[in-house]
């Protein structure tokens, strides 16, 4: 983010990156850039987001733990 070839800049996004690929993008294949689009917004703001779960949650969704904090 800050300097270029600094490894540490994509240190926070590339856990997000590797579960993207292999839980989405490696099993399609995409016919036009507007389906890959929305199929991966579809991923980020559904799935990802609400009810994959996480390690760093304690194993559990983004979704539940907000409840649970509330």
């Amino acid at each position: 983010m800050s300097r270029r070839g600094n490894c540490w800049d994509n240190a926070v996004v590339e856990p997000f990156f590797s579960s993207l690929k292999k839980e989405r993008i490696k099993k399609r294949v995409y016919k036009t850039r507007d389906l890959a689009r929305a199929d991966i917004f579809d991923y980020i703001e559904m799935f990802y987001n609400r009810t994959r779960r996480h390690s760093h949650l304690g194993g559990i969704s983004p979704e539940a733990f907000e409840r649970a904090s509330s």
